[in-house]
């Protein structure tokens, strides 16, 4: 049950991208659809569950950032306030009050990562560049976006989700994981996708 809830976040992760793509390719010009960030949000709150599940600090606390960006997306798209005022809350301080019981597990969490015998310390240092990078895309966003006051998924998004999207593959074809591999070919193509239809755009 408990790798249901992961596998069902992920799954919700690429529907989010297929969502985005479709919707793009139809308007003929990179759109920021509601339902993107509605999706992103809904896969952070279950993978975030995930990671208290698994009593895995480095799942919870990974989700942090990009959480409440979507979050901000989706205020500023005039969607957050029609949430019920509870269930608001409850989405807020879900990411902080599922840190604070799996937070003896930083230590640990840190050890397995850097001590793992087979992965040599340089491939966990590149792999844990692309997932960096990865992250960076959405704080990039959110600067982007709220310059301009209102939620957009710019250039610089897709070729920062490229970059780490192309380290993330190499990782895996390196540690010959087909999880990682498979997740991340089909944002590779959309990330590429949206980066033509951007450039494109009148």
């Amino acid at each position: 049950m408990v790798f249901v809830v992961g596998f069902l976040a992920q799954a919700l992760f690429s529907a989010r991208v297929l969502v985005q793509w479709i919707m793009s390719e139809r308007a003929r010009r990179v759109l920021s659809p509601t339902l993107f960030w509605v999706l992103s949000l809904i896969a952070s709150c279950m993978l975030c569950f995930y990671g208290w599940l698994r009593d895995d600090f480095a799942i919870v606390m990974g989700q942090v950032i990009a959480y409440y960006i979507y979050i901000w997306n989706l205020s500023i798209k005039g969607v957050w306030h029609k949430v019920p005022a509870l269930l608001r809350a409850v989405i807020l301080l879900l990411p902080l009050a599922l840190i604070i019981p799996v937070a003896h597990d930083a230590h640990a969490a840190v050890d397995r990562f850097f001590g793992n015998d087979d992965i040599p310390l340089w491939m966990v240092i590149y792999g844990s560049a692309g997932q960096v990078i990865f992250t960076f895309r959405f704080i990039y966003q959110w600067l982007y976006s709220r310059r301009r006051g209102e939620s957009e998924l710019p250039g610089g998004f897709w070729i920062i989700s490229l970059t780490g999207s192309l380290i993330i593959v190499s990782y895996a074809i390196f540690r010959h994981d087909p999880v990682l591999i498979l997740g991340q070919s089909v944002g590779l193509i959309a990330y590429t996708r949206n980066l033509m239809l951007w450039y494109r755009r009148p």
